[in-house]
């Protein structure tokens, strides 16, 4: 593995050297819980009444599991009397999968074992997971065992993992608000909430006018990039494409749904005024291993949160950067982006996490501090994150007591 941190192996062995110090070898877990913690200040959707059958607003109802309006809060307690956070993916139905089986499975086990236990979650899960809940589930887990690590050890995570490999990441701001990602610092701007390829030939038009107008409010020094939110078609990519070159986009996320592999392939292959981005819906190693098979990306954008946790995410990170493609995950400004990004060789971009986002008390503490318009290494020790008495009364009352 060419990424500057310690290899499993090696982290093994970390332990085993402390073994001589009674209780420094092992952390024993006696308690995991999980309960649902919308990031984003944005309700949960709510049934509403039902559409026409081809109304194009029916391909876009994402429901109540996915991302961030969906998320987890995973704590994991020790019988030593440290306490893990993790935040992970999939509402209340990913909280059912922890309590019903994930958490038996890790009652009295060594938290310390975080691979070891990875794979096992991940087995034990696969005949029914995989993909979405489970892997959502497991992320959180995972991301709170390595929070435990971290003050075990009284370090930061990436300061466990063999270090940073920057001082800094640059930064890139998602938003329509051009001026104010500027404003607040940002170099490179992502825009969004794009007509989808139903919208037809007009809303092609507005989707090029939207982009090159863009390009113009940015200036010519400004990085644009823009996420398609998997709304369009090969041939519609393609077209957009040579309609707004001139834009000079950094990149195209996910501009098909995540399971075309073909299509990504294709426009990987055949486009040429742009770079294809992929993986915020993606997860696990395999899943990114057939991204990367079938040259299927450019930019590959794992979530922490969503794709596997920290452990997974190494493994991502080795692969791509094995393969020569570029590592910018999704919500990278987070303290769990922020960590992968740190002790990858060549820190890339870190998607913006809050940052400009107010009232939101949550993505303010998972975010790391922004300045001139680059995201600084996480406070540790573990991510950083102090989820305080207050902060669970009042967001997670049951894991308060």
């Amino acid at each position: 593995m060419s990424l500057r941190h310690p290899t499993r192996r090696a982290w093994l062995g970390l332990a085993a050297s402390a073994a001589s110090l009674p209780g420094q070898a092992r952390l024993r877990i006696v308690s995991v819980k999980a309960v649902p913690l919308p990031i984003n200040s944005m309700a949960i959707p709510k049934a509403s009444e039902p559409l026409p059958d081809f109304d194009p607003k029916r391909w876009r109802n994402f429901g109540p599991y996915a991302q961030l309006p969906a998320a987890i809060l995973v704590q994991i307690r020790t019988q030593e009397g440290l306490t893990g956070y993790g935040i992970g993916g999939g509402g209340q139905a990913a909280c059912l999968i922890i309590e019903q089986h994930l958490a038996p499975m890790l009652q009295g086990t060594n938290a310390l074992n975080i691979e070891l236990l990875w794979d096992q979650m991940f087995a034990s899960s696969s005949f029914y997971g995989r993909r979405g809940l489970a892997l959502q589930a497991i992320s959180g887990i995972d991301l709170a065992l390595w929070d435990l690590a971290g003050k075990r050890a009284n370090l930061p995570v990436y300061q466990m993992l063999g270090g940073p490999t920057a001082e800094r990441v640059p930064a890139y701001y998602t938003s329509n608000e051009i001026e104010r990602g500027l404003k607040l610092g940002f170099r490179a701007i992502k825009i969004h909430n794009f007509d989808t390829f139903r919208d037809g030939a007009a809303g092609l038009r507005r989707n090029a006018a939207k982009i090159l107008e863009a390009r113009q409010r940015a200036g010519p020094e400004t990085q644009l990039m823009l996420d398609a939110l998997c709304g369009w078609d090969v041939p519609y990519t393609l077209e957009l494409a040579d309609r707004v070159a001139a834009a000079k986009l950094a990149f195209m996320e996910e501009p098909l749904l995540p399971d075309d592999m073909d299509g990504y392939a294709q426009l990987c292959r055949e486009i040429r005024s742009t770079r294809i981005a992929s993986g915020e819906h993606e997860a696990s190693i395999y899943g990114f291993r057939e991204l990367l098979r079938n040259k299927a990306a450019h930019v590959l954008q794992p979530d922490l949160t969503w794709s596997g946790g920290l452990t997974d995410g190494r493994r991502v990170a080795a692969a791509a950067e094995a393969a020569g493609v570029q590592l910018v995950p999704h919500r990278g400004g987070s303290v769990y982006g922020m960590t992968l990004l740190l002790t990858s060789r060549s820190p890339a971009l870190a998607e913006s996490f809050g940052t400009g986002e107010s009232g939101n008390e949550l993505m303010e503490m998972l975010t790391t501090k922004l300045v001139d318009g680059h995201y600084l290494p996480p406070p540790g020790p573990g991510f950083g994150v102090d989820f305080t008495p207050a902060f669970l009364r009042k967001h997670a009352p049951s894991l308060a007591a």
